[in-house]
């Protein structure tokens, strides 16, 4: 994923985690960053969420459909 906030004082991983927030429909804090705070390679945590849901509100988000 990519955004626009510059990649200084954190505000790139405070936008890229908003982001993810908002696309899998959980509260702000429910997401955060584990690892790879000045890299493009990131490791986030989500929280109140199980696997499988994750994938499914990712399909969806990018247009693919999941079927159960």
């Amino acid at each position: 994923m990519r955004v626009a906030a510059a990649p200084e004082r954190g505000k790139a991983n405070d936008a890229v985690l908003t982001l993810l927030a908002e696309t899998l429909e959980l509260p702000r804090n429910a997401v955060s960053l584990v690892s790879g705070a000045a890299s493009r390679d990131k490791i986030v945590e989500l929280t109140g969420l199980e696997p499988a849901e994750t994938d499914r509100r990712l399909a969806r988000a990018g247009g693919e459909e999941t079927r159960a």
